[in-house]
């Protein structure tokens, strides 16, 4: 970068003492080791008032006392230092907090987490340094000598981008075959400069956080979403002591009061501002009754700290304020495995196949490549499953893919235990549902005052994962998002020990399902013209109909087995169960993979049944449930929860253990 400066006294104007001890060694790797400290607005301003020479200011936003905004606009307005470059570095990543700072003079606006080149083109920014790549002329896209158009997509090294690495691979091989385009993925070293790259038009599309991208396209940057990434995949940990070290043992206070001891006074590590990771530790968070924000104040009583993943166990370690984090695996992972801290729940566990990253485009390329866009996603689609259908390879692809330089130590096995765990992430279903996004935006707009609302039907393009999942509900996963304070604090009161075995926690609920089971989320499906509903917590999985293996000397409801990624699953067929006529297979008849308990070890199975087709998921309140019928129904009543009266239509809500494991009608 030309004309940057090479020696720079620095105040860095920062209140977390481990984040400016990380700031400090970024300075000294960048070249810059004058530096002067304050932890807040008040103490900046009596440093710079007796310390003679600063160059330049580097301020966190939210401090308490004096706060990085507050501290700018004094400066501004003093005679002295009104023309005294100002970086401000914060987690306030969208673009709202963005334009306020620049409205008050900043001179430069620093997302965290940040690397050491971001830095040190924000310092060179300040100072009027000209950076020689932006010089360049906007690309545009490029053919190949095969005359196939060249697509870059930017991406970082985590798993959850790893559906991109997987079809370049596939497509290096002859695997999978491109008639229209060559993939180029571009490596990236954090959100921001993805984000960057999107909004410059240096790259045709990435893979970045959703609510990210929302925010982007909020500002006007032309990008469409056309598919997810992944689902899950992060984790919730506690070091399982608050600031009065309060062992989180078996349950002696009432779950709210022992998380209120565990996180009040607190500070909570986040990896970014716009992310599910926030919105899910401020639900949990408040569900309890604290009040968590990343401002600082006497009316908040936990502070979110937006913190590089990698440097999130050494915050913790250091820093006993920090009560724990939430972010993408493996770190949680390693953390809880070092024993530094307790795993409190998957974010799967709280919001069952909730989205996260995203696959954007620009609309340009979009426009102009729509068969390449048809070709993309599809192979994309086709990636995820070779994922959850071969999670053994898929690490091996991960480790060239992720850590190509081997400098952040992964391991086939670490990788493969991310993506095999039951919970964990998965791709097996990248669809990018609208009504699960709308509770993402809903849920930071209204409930945390953060980002702005857009309009999602117009910034998804599904039309090209619509082509690349015609199967439609085949394959499709249930988002189900927990929010009630009772689910909460049911999930987070669960051990997650064994890295949140599905099973353990299974069997955790199936002990108080009897309180709750009137009340809560179903999935709803037909038999005949009738409609039933179980609750959403025993289903796993809706597929299509796949080859199913008969099994001699069965009961003719039992159908045989299938093969589901390697495991073998029994299937019946619930119109046969139910001692109903049974009907031909079409396009929309499905097989609910469910858990029911296994009497004989304590442990839960899987099972297939097949149903004519799915509805939809439904929240049923408790008045809107009718007692148990005498008669009317040809299914033993002890397997009937009730009778669910909705408009002018009624559900029969079924107990699917009882249902799966009663006496046959026929």
């Amino acid at each position: 970068m030309a004309g940057i400066p090479e020696k720079l006294k620095i105040l860095l104007v920062e209140d977390d003492r481990t984040m400016r001890q990380i700031e400090i060694r970024t300075l000294k790797k960048i070249g810059y080791t004058d530096v002067v400290q304050a932890s807040d607005g008040e103490e900046a301003i009596r440093m710079l008032e007796k310390t003679r020479g600063i160059d330049v200011v580097i301020s966190d936003w939210n401090m308490p006392k004096k706060g990085g905004l507050d501290l700018l606009l004094w400066i501004r307005s003093s005679d002295r230092f009104k023309k005294l470059p100002f970086i401000m570095a914060t987690g306030q990543a969208d673009k709202i907090h963005e334009h306020k700072a620049v409205d008050a003079g900043v001179t430069g606006f620093l997302v965290k987490p940040f690397a050491d080149e971001e830095l040190k083109f924000a310092l060179g920014g300040a100072f009027g340094a000209e950076d020689d790549e932006s010089k360049t002329e906007k690309p545009v896209p490029r053919l190949a000598p095969s005359g196939k158009v060249i697509i870059r997509i930017a991406h970082i090294q985590i798993t959850d981008h790893l559906v991109l690495g997987v079809l370049k691979h596939l497509m290096d091989k002859g695997d999978l075959v491109s008639s229209h385009f060559e993939l180029e993925p571009v490596c990236m070293p954090g959100w921001n400069p993805v984000a960057k790259e999107l909004e410059q038009g240096t790259v045709d599309g990435a893979c970045i956080l959703a609510p990210l991208a929302m925010d982007l396209y909020s500002v006007g940057t032309p990008i469409k979403l056309v598919l997810l990434s992944h689902k899950n995949g992060s984790m919730f940990v506690s070091t399982a002591y608050g600031e009065n070290r309060v062992p989180l043992r078996a349950m002696q206070k009432d779950k709210k009061s022992l998380f209120q001891e565990l996180f009040k006074n607190s500070s909570f590590l986040i990896p970014h501002k716009m992310s599910v990771h926030h919105m899910l530790s401020h639900l949990f968070l408040s569900r309890t009754g604290l009040v968590p924000s990343m401002l600082k104040g006497d009316m908040y009583n936990v502070e979110f700290e937006v913190v590089p993943p990698v440097n999130m166990p050494e915050f913790l370690e250091k820093n006993q304020k920090n009560s724990g984090f939430m972010v993408a695996e493996p770190i949680g992972s390693q953390t809880v495995e070092s024993g530094m801290a307790q795993c409190m729940f998957l974010s799967g566990r709280l919001w069952e196949n909730h989205p996260c990253c995203a696959v954007v485009m620009q609309n340009e390329f979009i426009e102009s490549y729509p068969d390449a866009m048809f070709e993309l996603v599809d192979l994309l689609v086709k990636s995820g499953k070779f994922i959850s259908e071969n999670p053994d390879a898929a690490a091996n692809i991960a480790i060239s893919f992720l850590d190509p330089d081997k400098k952040l130590g992964l391991t086939k096995p670490v990788l493969k235990k991310v993506l095999a765990e039951p919970g964990g992430i998965t791709t097996g279903d990248l669809y990018p549902v609208i009504a699960d996004l709308e509770t993402m935006q809903q849920y930071m707009v209204e409930n945390m005052g953060i980002g702005s609302t857009v309009s999602l039907n117009e910034f998804v393009d599904s039309r090209f994962a619509d082509s690349a999942c015609e199967s439609g509900l085949s394959g499709r996963m249930p988002s189900v998002l927990y929010s009630s304070e009772e689910e909460v604090l049911e999930i987070a009161g669960l051990s997650c020990a064994n890295a949140g075995s599905r099973q353990k926690l299974g069997n955790n609920f199936k002990e108080t399902r009897t309180e709750i089971a009137e009340e809560g989320k179903y999935l709803t499906f037909f038999l005949a013209s009738e409609e039933y509903g179980i609750s959403i917590r025993n289903v796993r999985e809706i597929i299509g109909m796949l080859a199913i293996t008969h099994v001699p000397m069965t009961p003719d409801h039992v159908k045989g087995v299938i093969n589901l990624r390697g495991k073998v699953i029994p299937v019946m067929d619930l119109r046969l169960k139910f001692g109903m006529e049974s009907a031909e297979y079409t396009d929309r008849t499905c097989i609910l993979v469910v858990e029911i308990p296994d009497g004989r070890n304590q442990k839960n199975l899987q099972m297939g049944v097949i149903v004519d087709s799915v509805s939809e998921v439904l929240n049923i309140r408790k008045e809107e449930i009718e007692d148990n019928p005498r008669f009317g129904s040809s299914l033993d009543t002890s397997a009937i929860l009730g009778m669910a009266r909705i408009g002018d239509r009624v559900r029969i809500l079924l107990d699917i253990d009882k249902a799966v494991s009663a006496q046959s009608n026929q």
